[in-house]
C-alpha cells in the first residue's frame, strides 16, 4: 500500500505498527516480518533513517574523519604538503546525509515489505494508533500483534537564563554546519561536546571554548581519558574550562538563518563572572525522551523517573487495559543504552520476539533477551585521540559490590602503534572480576583504537575466562598486541 492510500483510508490494519523510522524502528520492523507474510507500517515525522542518518552518526564522523586522516598525516616523516579543504569536507558530508533526502530509505523500507506513513502518531487505545499527517488529515492504525515505540530523543538545552532566547545551535546545527564560526563556546564536555569541539578546531574555528560543569571532560569514562582527550585539545588550541558554570546569556540581535548557519550577532556569555564573547553556541549538555504527544497515558503507561519509557528483558512496556504483550520500546525512547548501534540490537530482540509471540514460539534462548542491557555497551568517542570503551569502568564496578582487579598499559609501548604514527600516545585498562576472573570492561583511549573494543565486547558478553583469552593471539605488528602485553602485565603482578 502506497502513502496516498494509506491516508485516504480512514482505518488500515497492520501486524506491526512502528512509531518512529530511524535506524531502530527499522531493523525492529523488518526483524519482525522478515520472511513471514506478516505486514508492518513504519510512521515517521521527519526523515525515514532518523536522527543518525541525517543529523548524528553518519554526519558527525564524516566531519571528524578528514581531520582525524590530517592529523595522521602530520605525525609522519615523508608525508607533506597535505591540506584540509572544508567545502570538500562539508560536500563529502552532505552526500553521506543524502542532501536530507529520504527516498532511499523508503526504497528500502518497501522492499523489505514494510509500508511508510508520514505524521505525528498517538496511541488511543491499546493497539490502536491515530496518525495527523502535515495538512491534517487523520489515519487510524490498528496493531493485531504490535505496537513498537521508537521516537529516539531530542537535544536538550538547559534552563540558563537568555540561553533559549539566544538561539544556541543544538546537534543537528554543528552537524549540519554550512559555515564555520570563528569563535565558537561549546557548552558540554560530554560526547558531542568533545567530538563537536575537535572538528570545529579541526576545520578552523579561530576560537573554541568548551565549557564543562563536571571537572572531568567525558566524567562517566576512566579518569585516564580526561587527561589525554583534554590534553590533545589544548595542544590544538581549544580553551578548555572544566568545574565552570554558564550564568547567563546575552545576545540580543540573535535571529534564525537556518539549520548550520550562524544565527546572528555575537553572543556573550557569563561564566563563573567572567565573560566570552563569541560568534555561536554549541549546546551538547545530553537528550531528552521524545515522548510528548505519544498518549502513553491512554494505555496506561509511567515513565521512569527520568522520563523514559521502560520495558523489561523482552523490550516490553508494561500497560494497563489490555491483555497480552503488545507495546515495545527501542532505542534511546527506552532509556538504556543512547546509542544507535544499541538501538538497532535491542530491535533485532524486539523483532525476534514479536515473531515468536505471533507465531506462538516460547521465547527460550539469548536471542529473545536484552543480554547486553546497560552492563555491556561497546562506544567510541571519535575525538584525537578516540575513545573506545565498554563494560563497567572501574569505578562503577566497585560501586556496584563487585570485587575487581585492574590493569592498565601503555599503548604507545607497542610496535603496532609506533609504526601508526611518531609520538603516539594511548592507555588500555581492563577490568576484571577477580572471583570469575572474566573482563568487565575495558579503556583503550589513542589514534585508531576504535577496532580494539570489538574484542573486548566478545570477551565481555561472552565472558570470556581470562587464562582462556590469553590464547587468542594477536597479530604482529598490530596495535591488538596489547591484549598480549595487558595479560603478560597481570600475571607479572601476580607474581
Amino acid at each position: 500500500m502506497d502513502e496516498a492510500q494509506l491516508q485516504d483510508s480512514a482505518y488500515s490494519a497492520y501486524d506491526v505498527v512502528v512509531i518512529g523510522a530511524g535506524p531502530a524502528g527499522e531493523n525492529a520492523a523488518d526483524y519482525a516480518v522478515r520472511g513471514s507474510g506478516r505486514t508492518a507500517v513504519l510512521i515517521e515525522a521527519e526523515l525515514v533513517g532518523g536522527e543518525c542518518s541525517y543529523w548524528a552518526c553518519m554526519p558527525s564522523k564524516a566531519l571528524l574523519r578528514p581531520v582525524e586522516v590530517l592529523d595522521s598525516v602530520r605525525t609522519l616523516p615523508g608525508l607533506s604538503g597535505t591540506e584540509l579543504d572544508v567545502a570538500g569536507v562539508l560536500a563529502r558530508r552532505d552526500a553521506f546525509t543524502s542532501h536530507h533526502d529520504d527516498s532511499g530509505q523508503v526504497r528500502w523500507a518497501n522492499g523489505a515489505g514494510i509500508d511508510v506513513l508520514r505524521g505525528r502518531a498517538r496511541l488511543t487505545a491499546p493497539r490502536t494508533v491515530e496518525v495527523t499527517a502535515a495538512d491534517g488529515t487523520v489515519t487510524t492504525l490498528r496493531a493485531r500483534q504490535a505496537v513498537v515505540l521508537a521516537t529516539g530523543t531530542g537535544a536538550a538545552v538547559p534552563p540558563v537564563p537568555g540561553l533559549a532566547e539566544a538561539l544556541p545551535w543544538t546537534s543537528r546545527d554543528v552537524t549540519n554546519l554550512a559555515e564555520v564560526p570563528r569563535r565558537v563556546a561549546v557548552i558540554g564536555g560530554g560526547v558531542v561536546g568533545c567530538e563537536s569541539a575537535t572538528w570545529l578546531n579541526g576545520l578552523g574555528a579561530e576560537q573554541v571554548t568548551l565549557i564543562q560543569s563536571n571537572r572531568a571532560l567525558l566524567p562517566r569514562d576512566e579518569p585516564f581519558v580526561h587527561d589525554l582527550v583534554a590534553e590533545r585539545l589544548r595542544d590544538a588550541g581549544v580553551e578548555i574550562r572544566t568545574g565552570a558554570r554558564l550564568e547567563s546569556v546575552s545576545r540580543p540581535h540573535a535571529a534564525a538563518t537556518g539549520i548550520g548557519h550562524v544565527h546572528g550577532g555575537e553572543a556573550t556569555l557569563f561564566v563563573d563572572g567572567a565573560e566570552l564573547v563569541v560568534d555561536e553556541v554549541v549546546v551538547a549538555v545530553g537528550r531528552t525522551p521524545a515522548t510528548a504527544g505519544l498518549g502513553l497515558d491512554a494505555v496506561g503507561v509511567a515513565l521512569d523517573p527520568r522520563g523514559y519509557v521502560p520495558v523489561d528483558e523482552h523490550l516490553t512496556v508494561r500497560t494497563d487495559g489490555a491483555e497480552g504483550d503488545w507495546l515495545y520500546a527501542v532505542g534511546d525512547v527506552n532509556g538504556l543504552a543512547l546509542l544507535t548501534h544499541m538501538g538497532k540490537y535491542q530491535a533485532r530482540v524486539c523483532g525476534a520476539v514479536i515473531a515468536a509471540r505471533a507465531e506462538g514460539r516460547p521465547l527460550d534462548g539469548p536471542r529473545y533477551r536484552n543480554l547486553a542491557g546497560t552492563r555491556v555497551v561497546p562506544q567510541v568517542v571519535f575525538t584525537l585521540p578516540q575513545v573506545a570503551t565498554v563494560g563497567l569502568t572501574e569505578r562503577a564496578a566497585r560501586d556496584a559490590g563487585l570485587d575487581v582487579e585492574t590493569v592498565e598499559y601503555d599503548l604507545a609501548a607497542l610496535a603496532g602503534t609506533s609504526l601508526q604514527r611518531d609520538g603516539y600516545r594511548g592507555r588500555a585498562k581492563l577490568v576484571i572480576d577477580r572471583a570469575e576472573d572474566v573482563l568487565l570492561g575495558a579503556t583503550f583511549v589513542g589514534p585508531e583504537v576504535a577496532e580494539l573494543v570489538h574484542a573486548a565486547t566478545v570477551a565481555v558478553i561472552g565472558a570470556v575466562p581470562l587464562e582462556l583469552l590469553r590464547h587468542a593471539v594477536p597479530s604482529y605488528p598490530t596495535p591488538s598486541e596489547i591484549w598480549l602485553r595487558l595479560l603478560e602485565s597481570r600475571e607479572d603482578a601476580k607474581g
